[in-house]
């Protein structure tokens, strides 16, 4: 049964490996894009079932038009992919305030007025599908990330607490955390300006392994196998990792989270008021 979608940030990336494969099994998709001529080749081939739409994410009102536009060309949409994004890499200090700013808008404002602008539409419909595209930068921090996991952690909770809020009328969510992933992320990281007072601390050697690749890389193409298998589960996980190296940190990190608190329950309880 073919299906319905829209999808953000499809340019290249995860995004376009997405588009690929839906319009390849013969699926109808919806793009945005901030200039269009990124999908022509794809247009060429499948131009009766993909629709373009060009749209500025940190913009609320340009993002409310596109996605009327999305569902006039497809009057009903069963997933919708918020997968816009981009990373920003610099110590926290070494941050100007536009490179922050551009940040906050593009993964995390963008992602939000996104989500909401679909939720009344679905609504509409009964029902839908919402997938966030975060990454392990969502669970576990990296030095040099800050802004970037400060716009991944964010929209986490976003849409932990929409999922309560929208699953009385057919509309879930499915967040998914990739880790390392070969595709095009490293060629459109934003640098800060560096700062040789960091050279020598956790900050450099980040740069330096990022710079040398010194990471596990999961495969695109399998990635996104991966994704399309969960979201058509009829009954699909919150959150969704993968790639090993997502897996073992998140996995190392909730076990020492959970560890620092079981060591915290006699204070947490000694400040509640005598029954």
């Amino acid at each position: 049964m073919t299906k319905n979608w829209l999808i953000t940030g499809a340019s290249s990336g995860l995004g376009r490996e997405l588009a690929e494969q839906l319009l390849g099994r013969g699926d109808r998709v919806v793009v945005t894009l901030r200039k269009r001529g990124a999908l022509d080749d794809l247009l060429a081939q499948h131009n009766d079932r993909l629709h373009i739409v060009e749209c500025d994410l940190t913009s609320a009102d340009a993002i409310r038009a596109a996605v009327a536009q999305a569902f006039t060309a497809l009057p009903r949409i069963d997933v919708v992919v918020s997968n816009a994004g981009y990373g920003l890499f610099g110590a926290a200090e070494a941050l100007d305030d536009a490179q922050i700013a551009r940040q906050i808008a593009t993964n995390l404002t963008g992602s939000m007025q996104l989500i909401r602008a679909v939720i009344p539409r679905l609504r509409a419909q009964g029902g839908g599908r919402i997938v966030q595209v975060s990454s392990e930068g969502g669970r576990v921090t990296y030095p040099g990330f800050s802004a970037y996991h400060a716009t991944k952690w964010g929209i986490e909770g976003f849409v932990d607490a929409a999922a309560k809020e929208v699953a009385p009328f057919g509309i879930d969510f499915l967040i998914v955390e990739p880790g390392p992933t070969r595709t095009n992320f490293g060629a459109g990281l934003d640098h800060a300006k560096p700062m040789s007072v960091y050279d020598a601390t956790p900050v450099g050697d980040i740069r330096r392994a990022f710079d040398a690749g010194h990471f596990e890389f999961a495969n695109a193409a399998k990635t996104v196998d991966a994704m399309i298998a969960t979201i058509e589960n009829p009954t699909p996980p919150l959150r969704l990792v993968l790639g090993k190296s997502a897996y073992e940190s998140i996995r190392s990190s909730l076990r020492k989270q959970l560890e620092m608190l079981e060591e915290q329950k006699e204070i947490a309880f000694s400040v509640m008021e005598d029954e």
